[in-house]
Formats: C-alpha cells, sequence, structure tokens
C-alpha cells in the first residue's frame, strides 16, 4: 500500500477518532495525552524510529517485547505528544509517523488517547481504555 493510501486512510481515522470521542462528551478544551504506535520484529530499526521520532520532538517510552497470538515475537513503543484534538495537528502528526515508519521499515499503528470527560477517576478505579 503506498504511503499516499496510509495517509488518506489514517486521516479519516484521525476525524472518527476525534468525533467519537467529541460525541461521547469528551472535553474539547483539555490537552490529551496523543500516543502513536508502533512495532516491529526488529529491535535495531525500531531503535532508529524512536530516536527519530524523538528528534521529532516527541517523548519516546521505552519498548516493549510482546508475543503475538502466532507466537511471533515484536517489540513497540509510542511516540507521545501532548495537544488539543486539534486535527491540523494531528493529520500533520499522522503524516511524520508514516514517513518515519516507511524510512525504518517499522509498523505504525495510528495513534490513541483516553476519554476526557467531567468523570474523574479515583487511583482504584478502573480507568477507561483508550480510543483508537
Amino acid at each position: 500500500m503506498s504511503n499516499k493510501t496510509l495517509l488518506q486512510e489514517q486521516l479519516e481515522e484521525n476525524r472518527d477518532i476525534v468525533n467519537a470521542l467529541l460525541e461521547d462528551g469528551s472535553d474539547p478544551d483539555v490537552d490529551y495525552t496523543i500516543e502513536h504506535h508502533f512495532s516491529c520484529s526488529n529491535f535495531d530499526r525500531l531503535e532508529k524510529a524512536a530516536v527519530e521520532a524523538f528528534k521529532l520532538g516527541f517523548e519516546v517510552n521505552d519498548a516493549e517485547e510482546m508475543e503475538l497470538e502466532n507466537g511471533q515475537i515484536i517489540f513497540c513503543f509510542d511516540a507521545v505528544a501532548t495537544h488539543k484534538l486539534d486535527l491540523e495537528l494531528l493529520d500533520k502528526a499522522a503524516e511524520q509517523m508514516i514517513q518515519l515508519a516507511t524510512k525504518q521499515k517499522v509498523d505504525y499503528d495510528g495513534w490513541g488517547t483516553y476519554f476526557m470527560g467531567d468523570e474523574e477517576f479515583e487511583e482504584d478505579d478502573e480507568q477507561p481504555e483508550a480510543l483508537h
């Protein structure tokens, strides 16, 4: 699939995620933690992608190892930004992330965030699942 097609699909998904959050009552005026998801079976390539994401201004969390249902081991990390649900920022980031993933030959699996509404969760309460 071409980068242009991937980007177009991601831009549509950006709108779907933002609309779903806002329709569910998420606060449009607060900053959200936006987590861009990357994975690869080759740790060295994933590490290069993490360095590049950091250079682009994203906070990068430590890579984690995961075993897929088929037994394959992959490594993954999130490139994190904090900002409003601004489609212009999300679209720009999506384009950057797809270019980065293509260059480093890793997988970009879009982004996710959490509902930010009037509900406050206490430490013992279960946190809502990320929308992605």
